[in-house]
């Protein structure tokens, strides 16, 4: 097996560029009133980029994601600290529907779908918030069918009894219902296989080159998500412990060795990985 690291496509822009859309600042989050889960946590999402925030499980991930959205309420958290702001307005204290209609939709970890309705009902259900009329909403519909032409082919088919690659292109065709300015996508790639992954981080990548849409990928997959990514964030029990453009990170000695398991003298086994974290020159 190759030790080599894959190169991002020619979609991808190195560098950072254009006017921050997202901001959060030294956020923390506790659960229950007494478990802190993220530790003065910031990242920026500039207009027009994938940033990839990025991390194992449990690290933080899906936390930082539900505190933008504001979903942090339904799981008994809440934000303490920090602040989170959307186009240069303060959004922490707008409910969930008014965020979307912002134009902040969350695609949420574990391709969530209406099991009993067909996938076309599904994709029409993240056009509730629109005003704007049927005949942009058909509009769009035939675009998410153009990017996902394996939808149009199961339009008809209980989203339940679709596999679940079509269930995850079903839910992120509906969060593209919905006109996303930015798209916070939990874990795409969890439970697909490797070309599955690839097809839909091209599709991801497709959709921010030609519609302009602003995608936060929260990603165990550190390999597929700085090829695909602009930035990077890297987050540990909580905290941010390493950001850089997707191409710095991808050739980090340290990222490599603790992410992608290869070092300067070949790709690593788990447990040389695992023994050798007493390294991380972050910590």
């Amino acid at each position: 097996m190759s030790t080599e690291v894959l190169e991002r496509p020619e979609s991808a822009i190195a560098g950072r560029r254009g006017e921050v859309l997202l901001s959060v600042n030294n956020i923390e989050v506790v659960y229950d009133h007494v478990v802190l889960v993220l530790k003065g946590v910031s990242l920026t999402v500039h207009r027009g980029e994938v940033v990839a925030l990025l991390g194992a499980n449990g690290a933080g991930k899906t936390t930082t994601l539900k505190a933008i959205s504001n979903l942090l309420r339904t799981e008994r958290g809440e934000v303490t600290k920090g602040s989170i702001t959307f186009d240069g307005e303060d959004v922490h204290a707008m409910d969930p529907p008014a965020l979307v209609r912002r134009g902040v939709v969350q695609v949420m970890e574990g391709r969530h779908v209406f099991e009993h309705l067909t996938v076309e009902e599904n994709l029409l259900t993240g056009a509730y918030t629109r005003t704007d009329g049927r005949e942009a909403i058909r509009r769009d519909l035939e675009m998410v069918y153009e990017y996902f032409p394996r939808l149009r082919e199961r339009r008809r088919a209980l989203a339940g009894y679709t596999s679940g690659g079509e269930q995850q292109m079903c839910a992120i065709g509906r969060a593209l219902m919905a006109r996303p300015r930015v798209m916070l996508l939990d874990e795409p790639s969890m439970g697909l296989a490797p070309q599955l992954v690839e097809e839909i981080f091209e599709i991801v990548a497709q959709l921010n080159r030609e519609q302009k849409v602003t995608f936060l990928v929260a990603e165990q997959n550190t390999n597929v998500a700085l090829r695909y990514a602009h930035y990077g964030y890297i987050l540990e029990n909580g905290r941010i412990v390493l950001d850089g453009d997707a191409e710095s990170l991808r050739n980090n000695e340290d990222v490599k060795e603790f992410y992608l398991g290869i070092s300067r003298t070949g790709r690593k086994s788990f447990r040389d990985v695992k023994s050798y974290k007493r390294r991380k020159r972050w910590l």
